[in-house]
């Protein structure tokens, strides 16, 4: 696919954009293994106009060390949070065990479509409970205010999401929705997201955002997240750029704890 059929559906945002609406740049996967390009797309989505993202970090990623114990990497994110990103719990090692006995559903969830980094699909509430006050704990010790849980490739069960909750974390989200975890409300808004892992994947990804984009281009809230190997690949990169470009001066970037905590402040109004 070249870059101009990957990018030509891009000028739609600006058409529809209002400027009420919202657009949340997350990025994904951050721990000290990828803080090197992380800067480097924290700075050029900066000089693009977005300059507060939410930014997920994972405690102890894939077991490579505590990430909190880098005084280096925990001072890099109090800047950050500092300058008005947000610090958002990503899991705690981003890794699931296989089990014994699973489905053909399970097997596919787990494996195929998430490479073994769903970790809190299946955890158990005592086990999520435990990794997500733990991972609390060791953000707030480092200076930093998490607000938000998002799980790894955002398969959260119930009794995880109900762990979450028990931890004090205001929001957690999903493919398809943000969810207020003081009220339970569920807000429709489906995150756009790339594949990378093969050739085949990176062309699906182009055409299916550049499809799906058809059907999200009106929403109040316009979701983008970005995984640091996203920044490897011209084209995907080019896509997400165009999108960014395209929706400067139409939208209004802001955090999920931001907007969290607007949807609040609106229905307090409306009471």
């Amino acid at each position: 696919m070249t870059t101009a059929v990957a990018t030509q559906f891009l000028p739609v945002v600006a058409a529809a954009g209002a400027a009420q609406n919202r657009t949340v740049v997350s990025l994904h996967d951050i721990s000290p293994s990828s803080q090197v390009v992380a800067e480097k797309i924290i700075s050029e989505l900066g000089r693009r106009g977005v300059r507060m993202c939410s930014l997920l970090v994972v405690p102890d990623y894939h077991h490579q060390g505590a990430a909190m114990k880098d005084r280096q990497f925990a001072l890099w994110l109090r800047d950050l949070e500092s300058a008005g990103h947000e610090i958002v719990i990503h899991g705690y090692f981003h890794e699931r065990r296989r089990g014994q006995d699973e489905t053909l559903r399970e097997k596919f969830l787990t494996r195929f479509y998430t490479k073994d980094e769903g970790e809190f699909y299946d955890l158990g509430y005592e086990e999520a409970l435990r990794r997500i006050t733990a991972a609390r704990d060791e953000f707030l010790a480092n200076g930093l205010t998490p607000r938000g849980f998002i799980a790894p490739v955002w398969l959260l069960g119930k009794d995880e999401e109900r762990a979450a909750r028990d931890a004090d974390l205001e929001y957690t989200t999903r493919l398809r929705t943000v969810r207020d975890l003081r009220s339970g409300e569920d807000f429709p808004a489906r995150s756009l997201v790339y594949s990378v892992r093969s050739n085949w994947r990176r062309g699906v990804s182009l055409i299916w955002n550049a499809a799906l984009l058809q059907f999200v281009k009106s929403a109040p809230l316009l979701r983008l997240s970005i995984h640091p190997s996203d920044y490897s690949y011209r084209t995907i990169w080019r896509q997400i750029v165009d999108l960014i470009d395209a929706a400067d001066g139409m939208r209004t970037a802001t955090t999920y704890r931001d907007w969290i905590a607007e949807q609040r402040s609106a229905t307090d109004r409306a009471v």
